[in-house]
């Protein structure tokens, strides 16, 4: 139960322990507040004092916890929870049935390890384009690297983007950049020439929200050490005769999460491993941009389950 509610959050268990926390001591507050309340208002009635205390505490319980929130941390989470309890009880407007689709801004972060021309024309289809009728705005707000000389980080100055460059023993054994993540307000996460495998806690606080692209159609030529380079001259050495892309989401084995497009070209008589990678840049480019476009759209109608 706990788990499920851990991922219904999308929050690492750190965090987990602290919103718990913001509901045992902030009901807590709620209860002795009341109880310190209640004899000013000289009620004597038993009854009249039971309904009086219950709609007292009511009306307290959502300052107690946004009170205990700050100094645990937690006041964005339990801003956005509180608007949503309203939502349920039907006290503010739901919003998501009155605003289109056009004018909801989704963030997304990059993350990348290499030169970053994926992420060069993901920059240059979406950021900054007018959303269309059904189609919600997009922003790369973050470029995330494991290399502190990637060429993606030059991308991102180009462009006014913060970049982040990232630890293997935070990405692996800390909190996995959730809360840098979540503090820049990030929906959405795209791997564009990524090499290093998502961990399970990052996984779990993006659900149905990253995907990944690969130089081949997936399943063949997939797994671990199949990029590049490696996967091109795989194609060959096996004398195959097509290859392509395939844009699949992200689970927590590599190139294994279910596909969500592929595009095929020809392996040509002759083609080298540089050759035939150009070709395969040549689908990246055309197609990564436009399924993203296509994929956050979807998820932003309600189309795909993101919690």
């Amino acid at each position: 139960m706990l788990n499920r509610l851990q991922q219904k959050w999308k929050v690492n268990g750190w965090r987990f322990i602290l919103i718990l926390a913001t509901f045992a001591i902030g009901g807590s507050l709620c209860g002795y507040t009341g109880r310190r309340l209640m004899p000013l208002l000289g009620i004597d009635n038993p009854v009249g004092w039971l309904l009086v205390y219950l709609l007292l505490i009511t009306l307290l319980w959502p300052l107690s916890v946004m009170l205990v929130s700050i100094p645990l941390g937690q006041f964005s989470f339990f801003t956005q929870y509180l608007s949503s309890l309203g939502k349920k009880m039907g006290l503010t407007t739901k919003h998501n049935n009155t605003i289109p689709v056009e004018n909801t801004l989704v963030k997304i972060a990059i993350f990348a390890s290499g030169t970053g021309t994926n992420a060069k024309k993901i920059i240059e289809q979406t950021t900054n384009r007018p959303a269309s009728p059904g189609t919600p705005r997009i922003e790369v707000s973050l470029i995330v690297t494991n290399k502190a000389g990637a060429g993606v980080l030059e991308i991102a100055k180009a462009n006014n983007i913060p970049g982040l460059v990232i630890e293997k023993d935070i990405f692996y054994r800390g909190n996995a950049y959730v809360e840098e993540l979540q503090a820049a307000g990030i929906d959405f996460i795209v791997l564009a020439g990524f090499l290093w495998k998502v961990p399970a806690t990052l996984i779990k606080a993006f659900p149905n929200r990253i995907v990944n692209i690969h130089p081949a159609l997936l399943p063949a030529y997939g797994g671990k050490g199949m990029y590049g380079h490696f996967v091109h001259e795989a194609v060959l050495a096996n004398g195959e005769t097509e290859s392509g892309i395939t844009i699949h989401w992200v689970d927590e084995q590599y190139d294994h999460g279910s596909t969500i497009f592929q595009a095929r070209c020809p392996v040509l008589p002759g083609d080298t491993a540089d050759s035939l990678a150009a070709r395969i840049h040549k689908l990246e480019h055309e197609h990564y941009p436009a399924v993203i476009t296509r994929v956050i759209g979807e998820l932003a109608a309600g189309k795909i389950n993101g919690n």
